[in-house]
């Protein structure tokens, strides 16, 4: 029987996390506050990368989201590779990144063809050729997929046929399961960072919350994909994740870098009219409340009512991310997805629960926050794009007419 590829010692499950809590506080094991220190250590440094990306704008936050999808992926096909069988079949491992590559052209193609056209407007040849792109983008991906199924047709080896079609169903279950869902971010992104940033913290405050509530109270084992997790960390990191929605809404939508959509893919600052769901509403406090308060009305901004939806879902539904990965890690026989972050495992360790928030929040966002009425921006745009100079004198000369019509019937 071919052996896996042996993995890092500290990549293996060690006997002690198989075992429950036993009614045993974390917070009594000496040894864990090492732990503790290295994880603590990681994730200062984590938040503080990701609050310079902030800063820098749009588009460095989709090239962090590239990086880590790349790096996720690499830890995932790693996790079934067989060095004997690679090195039969020279050249097969380049497949899985061929279907990777190809679906973000895809993801990212549909996401972003439209602020690509707003960027390039005012370029006519750029413009020419990014309309072409446009219009045949599936066309285009569609092909390079059928070439990497040809490829992998023609690369079939006797004896390594199970191998290969066993990578093969691995690689797209990756692309669906993973990159797919960690793609919405993106489109988060450009509908503003706040619809990015609100959901993001709010698993990275559930996770610190988790861990800490159980460190020093957690005694009743949650479930037993997750043998450390307990009922007293899972309660106590949902009732901070929710106030903290509440109230991280309210000082995030106080900045329009934060809040304005970015229309196109440049990096220039943003201004721009937040609209009524970040202008706070001032609401009117009880008389028994409002004599033990200096003040006698409280401003709340819309969102944040949304924000404890988003709160409620990270808090509760989200975590179910972490425990899928649990269980996948136990059928594999593994610790962790990687060793790339110290005290806390592999890139994919730390997104599970993030890729089932992204797509939640654009579900949430576009079902109920985002008008549905298209913009006169959106529909120019579209005329400009895919129609011939002709048509659009035509169209022109129709709309005058309709337009002329309606004035006279309203004389």
């Amino acid at each position: 029987m071919n052996k896996i590829r042996r993995r890092k010692q500290s990549n293996e499950i060690p006997a002690e996390i198989t075992k429950p809590n036993g009614g045993n506080l974390l917070a009594n094991d000496r040894n864990k506050y090492k732990s503790m220190w290295i994880r603590t250590h990681s994730t200062l440094w984590m938040i503080g990368a990701f609050v310079l990306t902030i800063y820098m704008g749009h588009l460095y936050i989709c090239a962090m989201v590239i990086l880590i999808q790349i790096l996720m992926a690499k830890e995932l096909f790693n996790l079934l590779r067989k060095v004997r069988e690679d090195r039969d079949l020279p050249g097969f491992r380049l497949l899985n990144w061929h279907f990777f590559f190809t679906a973000m052209l895809f993801v990212y193609g549909r996401f972003l063809s439209q602020r690509l056209v707003n960027t390039v407007t005012s370029d006519k040849v750029l413009f020419k050729l990014v309309g072409f792109l446009t219009k045949y983008h599936m066309v285009i991906c569609y092909f390079l997929y059928i070439a990497g199924f040809v490829w992998f047709i023609l690369s079939l080896k006797k004896k390594m046929y199970k191998y290969q079609f066993g990578q093969f169903a691995w690689t797209h279950m990756i692309l669906i399961v993973v990159f797919t869902q960690s793609s919405f971010t993106v489109a988060n992104i450009f509908e503003g960072m706040f619809w990015f940033l609100l959901p993001a913290s709010l698993i990275v405050i559930n996770d610190i919350a988790a861990y800490l509530f159980g460190f020093f109270f957690g005694k009743t084992p949650l479930i037993k994909l997750s043998p450390k997790k307990t009922w007293e960390g899972f309660i106590g990191a949902s009732v901070t994740t929710i106030i903290s929605a509440f109230l991280l809404a309210n000082v995030m939508g106080r900045f329009e870098w934060l809040t304005c959509p970015r229309e196109d893919l440049s990096t220039g600052w943003l201004h721009c009219d937040p609209g009524p769901l970040f202008k706070p509403e001032y609401y009117h406090l009880p008389g028994l409340i409002a004599n033990w308060l200096p003040w006698k009305d409280i401003p709340v901004m819309p969102v944040q009512w949304h924000a404890l939806f988003l709160g409620l879902f990270s808090s509760i539904i989200a975590p179910f991310g972490g425990f899928f990965a649990s269980g996948f890690k136990r059928a594999f026989k593994i610790k962790d997805f990687g060793d790339s972050i110290p005290g806390h495992g592999g890139i994919t360790d730390r997104m599970d629960c993030q890729m089932v928030m992204a797509v939640f929040a654009y579900i949430y966002h576009q079902s109920f926050v985002k008008s549905q009425s298209l913009s006169i921006d959106t529909i120019l745009d579209q005329i400009l794009m895919n129609l011939t100079f002709e048509e659009q004198l035509n169209l022109y000369r129709k709309i005058g007419e309709i337009l002329q019509q309606k004035s006279i019937g309203q004389s």
